[in-house]
């Protein structure tokens, strides 16, 4: 087999559907965000970012970056090696401590990515767990997937958000049978919100466990950040909440959140745990921050509802077709993937506006989109110039503007 070129022919495809992905090379700049430094083709210049998601800003807050200096200063760089040999630093625990007392929940594990923690909870669980059934949302998220995927457990799917397809789904599973209902709080790239109470009455109905990834949720949403879980006033429901620490905290890592001994399980159980590397000391101090932060202040949150609102209210105004979303996930439909990349590219190139195109297989082909995730730190003058950009190249490139 020639294998070289059997990879050159894969790209070929991808190129050829317009979903080969080119990476912009970014620097961020703490303190001007969300402007940032484009470095091109040995030049660069400042453009303004408009899919970051840092959602609140919180990568570059004050009291975030002190954390993550002094930890540095008095810790080092990194933590020495996974935490089953090299031992769990201060800060792991104190960062662990912080996220069961945001979810209200008796513990909480720490992961190296949101990803990570979606994969092995999953795939232990329903490893151990003896004809666990999982019964998953119809669009769910890579990680997830892959975790259930990974527990060769049975799964079957129900509609999107639709809690009633979900009772029809566990209707013929037996009640003694161990089952996991599994669902996203807030969708990546819809942005539409899940109907938390009326699932959780369909799986305790059924005498399920249910798995809330909140990762799109937590830091935005609910008085103290705890997610959509808290804003409904459910999170005492919830089974095993995941959330990420790199959106709305602005950091990265990801963990999980429930009862002693479902943790534990999954620390005792999980190889994505076990044989990972942990968190370095300064990260899970930065992030220990943003948490604390979050919980007691409020303002951030408020200032960024309003700019997702003005924003949607102004793309409405332009008749740039702005998808249903009732989130701070504003996604614009494009419809087809070369088109849909070209508006990226010709929105940074003529307007300093950076948008990843979003395409197959991330979304259905056919909805292809642009997806902005407006923060408290985009102003109105920002707006302003978005659409503008918008408005030109919706026409320079025939694309359909909202009815």
């Amino acid at each position: 087999m020639d294998y070289e070129r059997f990879f050159v022919d894969r790209i070929a495809d991808l190129r050829n559907e317009g979903r080969y992905r080119v990476f912009a090379e970014l620097e961020r700049m703490a303190g001007d965000f969300p402007r940032a430094r484009l470095h091109r083709d040995g030049e660069s210049r400042e453009i303004t970012v408009w899919c970051s998601t840092d959602y609140l800003g919180m990568g570059e807050h004050p009291a975030v970056l002190a954390a993550m200096h002094d930890v540095v200063d008095t810790s080092g760089a990194g933590a020495g090696g996974t935490r089953n040999i090299a031992g769990t630093n201060h800060w792991h625990v104190l960062l662990e401590r912080e996220l069961a007392d945001l979810h209200g929940t008796q513990a909480a594990l720490l992961f190296g990515s949101g990803w990570m923690a979606n994969l092995t909870a999953l795939s232990t669980l329903g490893t151990l767990m003896t004809d666990c059934a999982f019964f998953c949302d119809d669009i769910l998220h890579n990680s997830m997937s892959e975790g259930i995927r990974m527990s060769r457990a049975e799964w079957t799917t129900f509609g999107h958000n639709d809690p009633v397809d979900l009772d029809r789904a566990m209707g013929a599973c037996a009640r003694t049978r161990p089952k996991i209902v599994v669902c996203e709080s807030v969708h990546s790239m819809d942005g539409d919100t899940v109907p938390v109470a009326r699932i959780l009455d369909v799986a305790e109905k059924h005498g399920a466990m249910v798995y809330l990834d909140e990762a799109h949720a937590v830091g935005v949403y609910g008085p103290r950040g705890g997610g959509i879980a808290e804003r409904e006033g459910e999170a005492h429901r919830i089974s095993l909440v995941q959330g990420t620490l790199a959106k709305g905290f602005g950091v990265v890592g990801g963990y999980i959140a429930g009862s002693t001994e479902i943790c534990d399980v999954v620390r005792s159980f999980g190889s994505g745990f076990i044989f990972s590397t942990a968190l370095p000391p300064a990260v899970a101090s930065a992030a220990l921050a943003s948490v604390r932060h979050l919980k007691e202040d409020d303002a951030l949150r408020r200032l960024h509802q309003e700019r997702v609102v003005t924003l949607k209210r102004r793309l409405r105004e332009a008749k740039i077709p702005v998808m249903a979303s009732d989130s701070h996930i504003v996604p614009v439909l494009v419809g087809e993937a070369q088109l849909c990349k070209q508006a990226s590219d010709d929105l940074l190139k003529d307007f300093g506006i950076y948008v990843q195109p979003i395409n197959y297989p991330t979304v259905p082909r056919g909805t292809e989109r642009l997806r902005f995730t407006p923060t408290p730190l985009h102003g109105n003058g920002d707006i302003d110039h978005l659409i503008e950009g918008l408005v030109a190249v919706w026409r320079q490139l025939g694309l359909s503007a909202a009815a």
